[in-house]
């Protein structure tokens, strides 16, 4: 493997890295629901993605894998199952987030379009061990500073390696013009915040957060960021996902590669923890 920095928004720079390239996998992206990130997460994750394709056309690449979300299919506001037929509509229960996923997915269709082979990968929200101060990976660093809201919402959520796992095994394929959501479990997020302080030995959340709860809790934690300097550990839009429940149906991806298993959820918090728990220890 050769590692190449670069950036999404620098059109010589992803030129260069595309000379003699087959196969793209494209998974550069933004993944916030602040207000402070969201001009740059528009940036990247739309401009972004379009300069992707639009130089792999050029360049003549044949493939591309692109790693969407499922937030891309967008939220609704009552109780519902989400698969790869579900089609987007317009939502206030939409995040911004979602809105760049899906205008980045335009991208790539068009892409598709104009003679690109390849498929769009949805994973639910992804958990492992990586950054913890960005991303899904705060979830990990919420549980560990014990933060002591929960709800019970519902949503989808995959293991990181079982997300690379797909995105390699479908790029080996022939197979184009799909969408693959990679989901492997469907958990309330109070069973997903104790099981990680389970994981880490901390306080499991202890105070429920009601919509009406949740609306003071973000408001207090804007309040506190704003004090201390530090991202919040609730914002509006991630109250407003936890109140949700939606389900994910992962079945397609598993009928399409036979040999493919999802990993138990318990089996990757586990092994997150201790990583991150070793990455502590040496602080």
């Amino acid at each position: 493997m050769e590692w190449v920095e670069g950036d999404v928004l620098d059109v010589n720079a992803l030129a260069d890295a595309m000379q003699g390239i087959d196969t793209i996998i494209h998974a550069a992206a933004v993944v916030s629901f602040g207000k402070a990130d969201r001009e740059k997460m528009y940036q990247i994750n739309i401009e972004g993605t379009a300069n992707v394709v639009n130089v792999a056309l050029e360049n003549g690449v044949r493939r591309l894998v692109y790693i969407s979300s499922v937030a891309a299919l967008g939220r609704k506001k009552n109780s519902t199952i989400v698969d790869e037929a579900t089609k987007w509509e317009d939502s206030k229960s939409n995040t911004h987030y979602s809105i760049t996923k899906y205008r980045a997915e335009l991208e790539v269709w068009r892409g598709f379009a104009e003679g690109l082979e390849g498929v769009i990968l949805n994973p639910a929200t992804i958990l492992g061990y990586g950054n913890w101060n960005d991303g899904s990976c705060a979830l990990f660093k919420n549980s560990w500073k014990e933060f002591s809201w929960f709800t019970h919402g519902i949503n989808g959520f995959a293991d990181v390696e079982d997300v690379a796992k797909a995105a390699v095994a479908l790029m080996k394929t022939d197979i184009t013009e799909q969408r693959y959501l990679v989901c492997n479990d469907n958990w309330s997020f109070k069973k997903l915040f104790d099981t990680i302080a389970e994981g880490f030995g901390k306080k499991k959340p202890h105070r429920e957060a009601t919509p009406l709860l949740g609306e003071i809790a973000w408001r207090m934690e804007k309040l506190k960021s704003i004090i201390t300097g530090q991202k919040p550990l609730l914002t509006k839009e991630s109250a407003k996902v936890a109140q949700t429940e939606t389900i994910f149906d992962n079945t397609k991806l598993l009928k399409t590669l036979p040999d493919f298993k999802y990993k138990p959820l318990e089996a990757t918090i586990k092994d997150a923890c201790k990583k991150y728990m070793a990455q502590m220890s040496k602080i």
